[in-house]
């Protein structure tokens, strides 16, 4: 695993942030040491399938980067006839995930593709999982989004929703903001790094509260939604069409 050091230099102009090659080829490391849970989300969408899998539906990774979503629901899947779609709109990640789903001996129902997932047909659809993607994607098209995957989605199917997220008390948002950069600290991240990413990231990540994250999924059709999986400003959710 290669060690992200992206933002390790000094800049004197910081470009937008993008999952390019650079990214790429240490993003295992990058998301690791930069989000906090992560590796227990990953873990546990494997549950999470076994659990919602429906026999002959599709199973969606909208936003798939490396695959590692990807890689939890084949695991997990133990009902009969389901596809996985994995989807991602940067070259360089759809390339290293379909060369990890081409090592994976269990992944012969998994489809790997170029795009952006707001143009992707949703059908049939027991499991879809947004892991840290929703907050990438412009404000102004997500309810549009999560409508269109409601739509496609089965009854008793599930959208597992992880995000960044703010808090609409002002101190409590300082204070796991702070945290947040203290767990980054503490994995090896200079204050240089960590203040250049955040440049970086500032018109690209757009993080929402918990409670516009809900009220927007039930909005858009889901019947019952709550958190599962909370870290400092880290959360997964649990969407139940």
């Amino acid at each position: 695993m290669s060690k992200d050091q992206v933002y390790s230099d000094s800049m004197a102009n910081i470009a937008d942030f993008s999952f390019d090659a650079q990214v790429a080829d240490v993003f295992t490391d990058m998301i690791e040491r930069s989000v906090p849970g992560y590796r227990s989300i990953i873990t546990m969408i494997e549950t999470l399938t076994e659990h919602y899998a429906q026999p002959g539906s599709n199973l969606y990774d909208l936003g798939c980067s490396l695959g590692g979503a990807t890689l939890s629901m084949t695991r997990g899947i133990a009902a009969e006839g389901c596809e996985i779609i994995a989807i991602d709109n940067s070259a360089a990640m759809v390339e290293r995930c379909r060369k990890a789903m081409e090592r994976c001996h269990t992944c012969a129902g998994v489809t790997v593709r170029e795009g952006d997932i707001r143009d992707l047909d949703i059908q049939e659809a027991s499991v879809v999982v947004l892991n840290f993607t929703l907050q990438f994607i412009p404000p102004e098209d997500r309810f549009r989004l999560l409508e269109k995957i409601s739509a496609g989605m089965r009854p008793g199917g599930v959208l597992i929703l992880s995000e960044k997220v703010i808090f609409e008390d002002k101190h409590l948002d300082e204070l796991l903001f702070d945290i947040h950069h203290d767990f980054k600290r503490a994995h090896g991240y200079s204050d240089l790094e960590i203040s250049q990413k955040r440049s970086a990231l500032e018109n690209v990540l757009i993080p929402e509260t918990i409670p516009t994250h809900r009220n927007r999924l039930l909005t858009a059709g889901f019947t019952s939604v709550d958190v599962w999986f909370q870290c400092f400003n880290f959360m997964s959710m649990l969407a139940v069409k």
